[in-house]
């Protein structure tokens, strides 16, 4: 197992990563136990297990005694691990070990956990089983949560890729990724919401990072309805989650290199605007702008949004804007190949909180 190498000394909490045989834990709560509250597209098609490929999936828990540790496949990858106020940090479950321990030398009573999904899962195919509790322990009532909710919907910064990185790196590893601090992130909490991400390296939302100018199979809007990355199987059941609001961070890979067609990505707005409304009826639907485009390329991406926007507006659907995220010029460092650094996020998330509790008058 790796350690997090900004893990928090207290001494209230020991706090590790090490083999199952090291904690004494016997009650094995199920990872479909009605106590756990998910967020995210989750699927519970195999009993007792939670599957997913999208990042950012949170599993809350409020359980009871001094010790807790999740199940998860081998090599699913890194989650940040929140436990009462104490400061979140980072586990990776190996493809040496099944189970992780979260916390131990905990005071006897009830804590709060939350388990958050740190990286995209498409290549890893995360499966949690359950967590483990002291012997004779077990869960409190399913925990609130609050009850705002945001869908984010986009590509790599979204995804929070290289956001640990320091942009010198030749090469991607997925501990330079963490959702947890990314703008989206950042802003739910600020604003006290769910958050839902529905995000994927490297997509579009009518061509993918240098794919067909013509477009391509296999962008957003073929992935969307499905639960899983994926363009079959099983299909999302958006009542489970209904935001009052969706931000669309699409079109930097949309625009890679000069051969890409305006109009084409504007009618590609303007359908995925309509299926986000048969979907979510109410909510306000926001297209951003994102850090890694300027000059032309995002001269052009704005007037597609806004051409998307003035035709569901002629349709009757007033409830969509538009946002501009400062374009990232170096001055708050880089993250992994120029994506956002953690200090980009950090201002991006300044930057969107104000216009989104101005647009729902959520204080």
């Amino acid at each position: 197992m790796k350690h997090s190498s900004f893990l928090p000394h207290l001494s209230s909490l020991l706090l590790c990563l090490c083999l199952a045989q090291t904690l004494q834990a016997k009650t094995f709560i199920k990872a479909d136990d009605s106590r756990l509250a998910y967020v995210g597209r989750v699927s519970f098609a195999r009993k007792g297990t939670a599957a997913w490929t999208y990042p950012g999936i949170q599993i809350h828990a409020q359980f009871q005694g001094t010790s807790v540790a999740m199940k998860t496949n081998p090599g699913s990858g890194y989650y940040m691990i929140e436990i009462d106020k104490h400061k979140p940090f980072k586990v990776e479950s190996t493809k040496a070990d099944s189970v992780v321990v979260l916390a131990q030398g905990l005071a006897d009573g009830s804590h709060r956990l939350t388990i958050t999904y740190a990286i995209e899962g498409l290549l890893k195919n995360p499966v949690f089983f359950g967590l483990l509790l002291d012997d004779g322990k077990t869960l409190d009532e399913r925990p609130t949560l609050p009850e705002r909710k945001i869908e984010f919907i986009g590509n790599s910064i979204t995804c929070g890729y290289g956001i640990e990185g320091n942009g010198s790196e030749t090469k991607f590893s997925y501990s330079q990724q963490n959702l947890y601090y990314t703008y989206e992130a950042r802003a739910a909490r600020e604003l006290n919401a769910q958050w839902q991400v529905v995000a994927r390296s490297g997509i579009g939302i009518y061509r993918n990072n240098n794919g067909n100018p013509q477009g391509d199979r296999g962008v957003m809007p073929d992935y969307y309805p499905y639960t899983f990355f994926s363009m079959s199987g099983e299909r999302w059941n958006f009542s489970r989650y209904q935001p009052q609001v969706v931000c669309v961070n699409l079109g930097t890979n949309d625009t890679t290199n000069p051969r890409y067609d305006v109009k084409l990505l504007a009618n590609a707005f303007k359908r995925f605007l309509q299926t986000l409304r048969l979907h979510y009826p109410k909510a306000k639907i926001v297209l951003l702008t994102g850090t890694m485009i300027s000059g032309q390329r995002l001269a052009d991406l704005q007037h597609a949004q806004e051409e998307a926007i003035a035709y569901v507006a002629q349709q009757g659907d007033k409830e969509v804007y538009r946002f501009d995220f400062t374009p990232a010029d170096g001055s708050l460092g880089y993250g992994t190949h120029k994506h956002p650094s953690m200090r980009q996020h950090e201002q991006m998330a300044k930057e969107l909180v104000p216009f989104l509790k101005e647009i729902t008058g959520w204080e």
